[in-house]
């Protein structure tokens, strides 16, 4: 397993990554059988990156599956997790960077988590009641007690990120080292969007949906129905798939063919060919998808290949 920079920092993490939005919910909400078999695939397939949410699960139940699960190898790991999100079944509340929200937010994870410290303390949402220089100083007084080790944001718009680390930069504050945002074959804004921004501050990109929730599978093919049981079943991913990125789809799916390769090694190899990205966060149920994930990140793309990609792909679908 390769791994890189993560942003201005020297912590170095493993090029695939763990996403864990499904543990304590989807998956072990009772028992944790299940999400301890994904762990441990992925530690020993060489993932360092573990990525998570108070948010994710049922009230903070993924930190508490992962907190379970990791024992003895947490030390083995780089532990991301995030605050702001509304929590509880309900989701109910707004989103928070407020210091008081902060200092509360953050005992919980450490608590759920079953650990002394965070390695990747991550801002879910912009919170636009919250000065920005409050969320900062409260985060940067975590880094500086020794509870976080870095700092990172997710879903920020490009001018809200050059803001934070300015307003962190002028203060003597902790910075940002990177962002989370939507970023696959499908939707491309964030190479226009996001990248000028994160160039200037240093930034790296960690992408989350980098499959696009199922559709660079390869399970889901144009004049074919949607199966009943998998999320494109629902009405939030379902408008996602349109007779336009069907059509993409087929001709990534022939591109993969030509060379050899599936779709899959396609998602992954494509955005670790951008060199913002640090590593890709993927979510898996079963530990075969942990060892499939892992195994697709190794096609290095060629000029050539780049180049017919970005005639496939426009314009953006």
């Amino acid at each position: 397993m390769q791994t890189r920079q993560l942003g201005h920092s020297g912590l170095e993490v493993s090029v695939v990554g763990l996403g864990c939005n499904n543990f304590g919910g989807m998956i072990d909400a009772v028992t944790t059988d299940k999400a301890a078999a994904v762990v441990e695939t992925a530690i020993d397939a060489g993932i360092t990156l573990f990525d998570t949410s108070d948010s994710y699960g049922i009230d903070g139940g993924s930190e508490t599956v992962l907190g379970q699960v990791l024992g003895k190898r947490r030390k083995d790991i780089v532990l991301a997790t995030k605050f702001a999100s509304p929590m509880g079944c309900v989701k109910s509340g707004r989103i928070n960077g407020s210091r008081r929200y902060i200092m509360a937010a953050v005992e919980d994870s450490l608590r759920r988590l079953n650990t002394d410290y965070i390695d990747l303390y991550q801002y879910h949402f912009p919170d636009p009641l919250t000065p920005i220089e409050e969320t900062m100083r409260a985060l940067d007084d975590l880094v500086r007690q020794g509870k976080v080790r870095y700092l990172g944001c997710s879903n920020l718009t490009a001018w809200q990120l050059v803001d934070a680390n300015w307003t962190a930069r002028h203060f003597g504050m902790d910075r940002l080292l990177s962002t989370q945002t939507e970023y696959n074959l499908l939707e491309r804004r964030a190479k226009t969007d996001l990248a000028p921004a994160l160039q200037a501050a240093g930034m790296t990109l960690l992408p989350y949906f980098p499959l696009a929730s199922g559709l660079l599978t390869g399970k889901y093919r144009k004049g074919e129905p949607l199966p009943d049981n998998t999320r494109m079943a629902l009405p939030y991913f379902r408008k996602g798939v349109t007779d336009d990125r069907l059509d993409v789809i087929e001709r990534l799916i022939t591109f993969c063919e030509d060379r050899g390769r599936t779709l899959l090694e396609l998602a992954f190899s494509w955005l670790l060919a951008d060199p913002l990205v640090s590593s890709v966060i993927a979510g898996a149920t079963r530990p075969e998808q942990v060892t499939a994930n892992v195994a697709a990140s190794g096609w290095c793309l060629s000029g050539g290949d780049l180049a017919e990609l970005d005639t496939i792909l426009q314009p953006q679908v």
